[in-house]
């Protein structure tokens, strides 16, 4: 990169300058076995906001898109953590109504696909995760 000398202000400056300024963070994955060459994981974990920020366009109100960006939310965050997002939202949506207007967040911690008594539900584990 030291030797490429684009044309100033054109686009393979910016490149080339980010290349340089980032050189650390880049090359990470040569001295560290456990992180990922490639950012594939999360550029499709992001995939679906990215389509449903095109739908929200459309919504009624901000209301609306605020909670189709919730279940986008959960669904993918299910999906991290090799939960089924439909067994999953079941579970959720059943167990809301039980914590009242204003949950705690340690009531709201007790749902996430991360918690151990979540993640040991046989019903709701993806077997293509395991």
């Amino acid at each position: 990169m030291k030797t490429i000398h684009p044309e100033k202000g054109s686009k393979l400056e910016d490149a080339v300058r980010y290349c340089l300024n980032q050189k650390q963070q880049l090359m990470a994955f040569l001295d560290y076995g456990d992180v990922p060459i490639s950012n594939n994981l999360a550029e499709n974990a992001i995939r679906p906001f990215v389509v449903g920020r095109k739908n929200w366009l459309f919504c009624d109100s901000v209301k609306g898109a605020e909670s189709s960006a919730i279940v986008y939310s959960l669904v993918e965050t299910a999906k991290a953590n090799g939960i089924e997002p439909y067994e999953y939202l079941l579970l959720v949506l059943s167990m809301l109504p039980y914590l009242g207007m204003s949950p705690a967040h340690e009531d709201l911690e007790k749902l996430m696909p991360w918690h151990p008594p979540v993640q040991h539900r046989e019903h709701i584990r993806n077997p293509k995760s395991e």
